[in-house]
C-alpha cells in the first residue's frame, strides 16, 4: 500500500466518525427522531375484501397502514417501544378514527411488533426518506 492509499483510506474513515449520528441515521433512510408517538391499533376482520381510501383491496396480510394527513404510499417505520420491534408499512388508507389513535395496521403489521395480543399500542413513527 503507497502512501496516498494510506491517507485516503483514514480521509474516510475521519468522515464517517465525524459524521454525526442524526446524518447517519437519516443516510440509512429513517429520520432521526420520531416524527409521530402515539397509540396504534390494527384493522377489524370486517375490513378485509373492502376498497382503502386509495383504491386498494384491504388485505390483513400485507404491510399496510391508514393514517390520517400522510399521502398515500408513504412508508413508514413503525416501532413498538415497549419490545424494540419494528415493522416498515406503506400508507394505503385514511385513518384511524378511534380517538386517541395515530396510526391503523393491517393485522400482519401489528403481529410483526407485537400488538394483536392487547389489540393496540403505544408507537413511533419514522417516515422514510422516498429513496428507500
Amino acid at each position: 500500500m503507497n502512501r496516498f492509499s494510506i491517507a485516503a483510506a483514514a480521509l474516510s474513515l475521519a468522515g464517517v466518525f465525524a459524521t454525526p449520528a442524526s446524518a447517519q441515521t437519516a443516510a440509512a433512510g429513517v429520520a432521526a427522531a420520531p416524527f409521530e408517538l402515539g397509540m396504534a391499533s390494527f384493522f377489524a376482520a370486517e375490513m378485509a375484501g373492502r376498497r382503502t381510501a386509495n383504491g386498494e383491496t384491504c388485505d390483513p396480510a400485507t404491510l399496510t397502514a391508514a393514517h390520517r394527513t400522510l399521502p398515500f404510499g408513504t412508508k413508514l417505520r413503525v416501532t413498538n417501544p415497549a419490545n424494540g420491534k419494528s415493522v416498515v408499512v406503506r400508507i394505503n388508507d385514511r385513518g384511524p378514527f378511534a380517538r386517541g389513535r395515530v396510526i391503523d395496521l393491517s393485522k400482519a403489521a401489528a403481529a410483526e411488533i407485537g400488538l394483536v395480543q392487547r389489540g393496540h399500542g403505544h408507537v413511533e413513527l419514522h417516515r422514510l426518506n422516498s429513496e428507500s
